[in-house]
């Protein structure tokens, strides 16, 4: 992974997104992050758009939400395609990646004439535990 220097909000949002049990909006990311000198959304998403360039955080459209990137040890902005599994019951989010997936959308969209500029796979339902 190439080394990315990143601004002390930048590193704020990354840091509660690191820690945090799931994914979170950018609301919420901006409430937990007031006592840091947070006052507006605005500040919020900036550094979301940066950690996403970076490739070290995640959106997840369907919910509207960020996650930091599982992967970061090999994030150098991009990933190919992303997959998430995201439980409807408790929430967790669990990110992976197939390299057979990959391969395969990457024959049909050149056999389309298709240029994709991001690849996101979100998988909706249980997990193990709230399947039992």
């Amino acid at each position: 992974m190439s080394t990315v220097n990143l601004t002390k909000n930048q590193t704020l949002v990354l840091d509660v997104l690191t820690r945090s049990e799931g994914p979170l909006s950018a609301y919420t990311i901006l409430d937990k992050l007031r006592d840091h000198g947070f006052r507006a959304p605005l500040q919020v998403y900036r550094a979301l758009e940066k950690l996403l360039e970076f490739g070290l955080v995640h959106r997840l459209e369907s919910l509207n939400s960020f996650v930091a990137c599982a992967h970061r040890e090999h994030t150098c902005c991009s990933h190919g395609t992303v997959a998430f599994a995201i439980c409807e019951s408790c929430g967790h989010v669990s990110e992976f990646h197939d390299h057979v997936i990959d391969d395969q959308l990457n024959q049909w969209t050149r056999g389309k004439g298709f240029k994709p500029s991001k690849t996101t796979i979100e998988i909706r339902g249980l997990c193990a535990a709230c399947n039992n």
